[in-house]
């Protein structure tokens, strides 16, 4: 099943979203690629690839909430992409989760539900962590 519809989902088990996201994909029957990518960190050439299929600029996945950004001067608005990059290179956690890769496109899933936008089959329903019922 999952050789037939790939699914790889970059994820961060801390991150209430990103558990949610997987936990939907698993719902709807599918075995996903796990990317702790905290734990092994982002090539160039990765993230460039994932960019590229979400139509996205590097500014445009940095998480800024409990990372470092602000304090790397990443914030402000003329920092170029490159530099955002070799940021995320060196510390992984700048990037936001999930970001999620399937036959259907490539997206960052915030909130969480946009994965369901990604999938050939939805769960029949989902409560979230926090108690959220997601209508399907």
């Amino acid at each position: 099943m999952t050789d037939l519809f790939p699914i790889t989902i970059y994820h961060n088990p801390d991150c209430g979203t990103s558990r949610n996201a997987l936990a939907m994909i698993e719902a709807a029957g599918y075995a996903p690629t796990v990317v702790e990518y905290r734990k092994v960190g982002w090539t160039r050439p990765l993230l460039g690839e994932l960019l590229t299929a979400m139509g996205a600029r590097p500014r445009d996945i940095m998480r800024e909430k409990g990372t470092p950004a602000a304090g790397l001067g990443l914030i402000d608005p003329g920092v170029s992409d490159e530099t955002i990059i070799e940021a995320m290179l060196a510390q992984p956690i700048l990037v936001n989760r999930p970001i999620v890769v399937t036959p259907k496109g490539t997206k960052l899933c915030r909130p969480s539900e946009v994965v369901l936008e990604l999938l050939e089959r939805k769960p029949e329903s989902f409560v979230k962590e926090d108690g959220e019922v997601v209508r399907l």
